[in-house]
């Protein structure tokens, strides 16, 4: 089985390449300047190299805020490079898996969005990945839109890593407490995503389409940096001795963001047996990995 993986520079495809190489997988990785998702000449190309029995597109425009002012750009990554990604894929037979976001929501439920319920984005980081979604639905069948939320991991640009950067530079921390999501631990997603990447062949046509996955658990940006500040004081010193909790409005950003944008993962248990970790003890496994004395 070969599997090829475009955006293995991010965090989510660093931890698949990893996880894909620690089991034995036959995973052929692309990611920019070899590859470039917005070319469709290029996109052909990469699809077209070898007989593939899944793709997994995990590049990504994920500047949220700097969308504001590069729409284009982002949606040329978000939007027309899926759209070729699923043309190439149709006319090879090649599965796909797409990876979004859920920041395709309004944020105004005040229960965990499920994925029956309607996209409705405040960004243009959103409003680019919805449509990205749809041009996948649009031109491929053996799809499945996996999103998920607050991605972190010891890879790249993320939250977690910012909040240990800043704690050993500043006393005090001052965090959003009410915007409301879960914590994902990008590890946990590459597992699950190459676990279904093993069964792509069994997968019925009822089972393709729109999934959601993320951590166990749902928290403000304040108290998921309390908890990132607890458990790595238990492993090194910091200079931080308090975390406060603000309000979105002492806080500005460019990009509106959801106030609430839990998702619910109750499909994706059920039909494929998934028992998700708390986001605590990912994230205490991740800080392991990183944090030292």
């Amino acid at each position: 089985m070969k599997i090829l993986l475009l955006g293995k520079n991010g965090q989510l495809g660093y931890e698949i390449e990893r996880s894909a190489t620690r089991v034995g997988m036959n995973c052929y990785s692309l990611d920019m300047p070899q590859f470039d998702i917005t070319d469709r000449k290029s996109v052909q190309e990469a699809v077209g190299k070898e007989d593939y029995s899944l793709v997994i597109n995990a590049a990504a425009y994920t500047a949220v805020d700097k969308a504001e002012t590069e729409s284009d750009l982002a949606f040329e990554v978000n939007c027309s490079g899926p759209a070729h990604l699923a043309s190439s894929c149709s006319k090879k037979g090649v599965s796909l898996i797409h990876i979004s976001t859920d920041f395709v929501f309004d944020g105004k439920n005040r229960m965990p969005y499920r994925e029956t319920d309607p996209v409705c984005p405040l960004s243009v980081y959103g409003r680019s990945k919805a449509a990205g979604e749809s041009e996948v639905r649009d031109r491929l069948e053996k799809h499945i839109i996996l999103r998920t939320s607050w991605l972190y991991s010891t890879h790249g640009n993320n939250f977690v890593k910012t909040i240990l950067r800043l704690a050993r530079e500043n006393e005090e921390l001052r965090v959003v407490d009410d915007q409301f999501g879960c914590p994902t631990y990008a590890a946990d997603l590459a597992t699950l995503i190459l676990r279904f990447a093993n069964h792509v062949h069994d997968v019925l046509p009822s089972v393709w389409g729109t999934y959601h996955y993320c951590g166990k658990g749902v928290a403000t940006w304040h108290t998921f940096a309390e908890k990132i500040m607890e458990l790595a004081r238990k492993r090194a010193v910091f200079k931080c001795k308090r975390v406060r909790a603000i309000s979105t409005e002492q806080y500005p950003t460019l990009a509106a963001r959801p106030a609430y944008s839990a998702l619910d993962c109750s499909k994706i248990e059920g039909l494929f047996r998934i028992k998700r970790r708390s986001w605590e003890e990912s994230l205490g496994e991740m800080l392991n990995g990183m944090v030292s004395p």
